[in-house]
């Protein structure tokens, strides 16, 4: 219950959330997790179609160079300050964790040979290494956490059962899904601890910059490999406009509002909402068994994630 002098402290709260953010509410937040979700997820779907049509690197050159320019006209256009050269590197640093590391190597491993099966679980993976490697940035993983992280972890093998087939592919490809695994869990931590204070628009404008740095050799390397279709064109503006702007937005205002490790527990969920929309858009196979998983998935995602009962 609150008192005459907790309301008194209410606008002092607000007045210190960095512009364009809203109020730290639970309700709000939660909205924000599910947003980004299912932004997130429609990405899987979007990336399978532009694959047909691009090669994989330069696929991501295009997607992040489109990206940087949005995130930068977005920043002149509000007219947001430039950042000091400490926050400009940390941001770099977490480009090229979560976005060329992550993605390069989750796209190389597929190609030569990987199941997308394999990567899914492997990304889907993600919660545990970020909460295993959460006591090096300062943050502490609870006991209730760990229960639901595996129960998140288990959903996610129900939704992927069918699509798990190993073999056939070297042991690079899969050393590949590892990296990748750990690009995008030590970016999340890295931002939440020293990348998440700048400007959303400037920091993603940034790691955008320095992604589309770091692969520009490997698409050279690939050749062109673009055909520039309606299908392309169409899957390389979805993949920025909702699944950079909107995704990586969310992500870094979900950063900013919580721990490392409560929002990556948000990536059990994609896998599930992955395979809905694969069955919505593709026909693809929704069992009994992937609608078990997202319910386990989601309890799990449920209980590592709500707060902690005010004492």
């Amino acid at each position: 219950m609150m008192d005459g002098s907790h309301s008194e402290t209410l606008p002092a709260v607000v007045a210190r959330e960095p512009a364009g953010v809203l109020p730290k509410s639970i309700s709000s937040t939660s909205a924000l997790g599910a947003a980004f979700v299912v932004l997130w997820s429609t990405g899987y779907v979007a990336g399978k179609v532009a694959l047909i049509h691009a090669g994989a690197f330069n696929l991501l050159v295009a997607r992040f160079a489109g990206a940087t320019l949005a995130f930068a006209l977005l920043a002149a256009f509000a007219r947001v300050g430039l950042p000091g050269w400490r926050a400009i590197m940390h941001s770099g640093v977490v480009g090229v964790l979560s976005l060329a590391v992550q993605f390069g190597t989750i796209y190389l491993g597929v190609q030569w040979g990987a199941e997308i099966g394999v990567a899914a679980l492997v990304v889907g993976a993600m919660p545990l290494v970020t909460a295993a490697l959460a006591p090096w940035f300062g943050e502490r993983v609870t006991a209730r956490q760990w229960i639901g992280l595996a129960l998140g972890l288990g959903g996610v093998l129900l939704v992927l059962a069918d699509r798990l087939h190993f073999g056939g592919a070297s042991v690079g490809a899969y050393l590949l899904l590892l990296l990748g695994l750990f690009g995008i869990s030590l970016g999340t931590l890295y931002q939440k601890r020293y990348a998440s204070n700048v400007d959303a628009r400037l920091g993603l404008t940034v790691q955008h910059a320095v992604a589309t740095l770091v692969l520009v050799p490997f698409a050279l390397h690939e050749g062109l490999q673009l055909d520039f279709s309606p299908a392309m064109n169409a899957s390389i503006a979805w993949l920025i406009v909702v699944n950079s702007i909107g995704g990586f937005g969310l992500l870094f205002i979900l950063l900013r509002r919580g721990a490392a490790n409560r929002v990556a527990q948000l990536f059990f969920l994609i896998p599930p909402v992955t395979a809905v929309l694969s069955f919505a858009l593709f026909g693809e196979q929704f069992s009994l068994l992937k609608l078990t998983g997202f319910v386990v998935a989601a309890s799990g995602v449920y209980l590592g994630t709500r707060p902690a009962a005010p004492r």
